[in-house]
């Protein structure tokens, strides 16, 4: 299969598929002993210090509560933990390929992702990827963290056609600690997407989301909650086309094709979304004008009008809130600008 075959289901995957989540119940009988021995008896292939690091950034539990590395396990103790998965063996080559940064220091940085750009190789798409470049960037820095976790970090993913902003841990420290601030939903994101049809004023989608049952390249929702994982959008109308509205959408949960697969639900698939129904006129007139007018506008995006715009989350050293913004990609914009002469046109 072809690169340009391969579906983004395969290569991008939701932040919540990035970690680990372990649950245990200590035993009536079990005897008083520190967590991190604790844990480490019970986890296959983990390290204690991979443990003390999600100790130190509160990514252990004990009945709710954050412990430390030293606390003493007690019967009956409800024990969870949040850690990385290993990380997959695939050799990472570095590429000289442009990357829009828009903050870095020397835990992590924030990156611009463009349109047509896969985040992390597998699955035969072994160049050309975000990870790729920033494998170059990080092995080209003057200095690096003393305890540079080794590679690109990746806390979030989103898919090869969507725009916008990704955070990058560069230190196991910090990718621990914001994988906790993901899990836990204390990061803001927010996304504009142009979707087809005119959406009523705001409100929420919730249901759980997982693979479809027909159709393996695509996620679907399943509302009863039979399959898939819970996941919950909030939107509201930016502005109106008539036949499209554009609108920002807030993520509580991070699922494969969130808001893809959330907006195709309630009958408003994303404009030029080639997977969800939306590369195609939905809404319109007949005219030959009209569908030369659509025809022009789908030449201007590869994909889903969707672009990752806001990212907000605490740094994990100094422990300060910082919120990054980004402008719509030039292709985003002209649709837009399109748009809003036809609605001209018609007043």
């Amino acid at each position: 299969m072809s690169e340009d075959q391969q579906p983004d289901l395969e290569l991008e995957e939701a932040e919540a598929d990035l970690f680990e989540h372990h649950r245990f119940k200590a035993d009536p009988g079990q005897e008083v002993v520190r967590i991190d021995k604790f844990l480490m008896d019970r986890m296959a292939d983990t390290s204690r210090n991979k443990i003390q690091i999600a100790a130190k950034n509160g990514n252990i539990h004990v009945n709710g509560q954050a412990v430390k590395q030293n606390y003493r396990v007690k019967p009956g103790d409800d024990i969870a933990i949040v850690l990385p998965y290993p990380v997959r063996e695939i050799e990472l080559i570095a590429q000289d390929i442009p990357l829009e940064i828009v903050y870095e220091d020397d835990d992590l940085l924030v990156v611009n992702k463009p349109a047509n750009m896969v985040v992390h190789p597998g699955y035969g798409n072994y160049s050309g990827t975000m990870v790729n470049a920033l494998v170059f960037h990080f092995d080209n820095l003057p200095t690096r963290p003393k305890d540079y976790f080794g590679r690109p970090g990746l806390v979030h993913r989103i898919d090869k056609h969507t725009t916008g902003l990704l955070v990058v841990a560069k230190t196991e420290i910090a990718l621990n600690d914001l994988a906790k601030q993901f899990y836990d939903r204390t990061t803001e994101r927010r996304y504009r997407a142009l979707v087809w049809g005119d959406i009523e004023e705001g409100g929420t989608v919730t249901g759980h989301i997982g693979r479809s049952l027909k159709n393996r390249k695509v996620m679907t929702v399943f509302p009863d909650g039979e399959y898939g994982k819970p996941a919950i959008t909030h939107y509201k109308v930016i502005e109106r086309f008539g036949y499209v509205t554009l609108i920002e959408c807030k993520l509580e949960t991070g699922r494969t094709h969130q808001i893809r697969a959330h907006m195709q639900y309630i009958g408003h698939p994303l404009f030029n979304d080639l997977e969800y129904g939306g590369d195609r006129i939905l809404k319109g007139t007949k005219s030959s004008a009209y569908e030369k007018f659509m025809a022009n506008n789908f030449d201007l995006l590869p994909g889903q009008a969707l672009h990752a715009k806001t990212l907000g989350f605490i740094q994990p050293t100094t422990k300060k809130y910082l919120e990054f913004d980004s402008e719509l990609p030039t292709g985003f914009e002209r649709l837009l600008e399109r748009w809003r002469t036809y609605c001209s046109d018609f007043k």
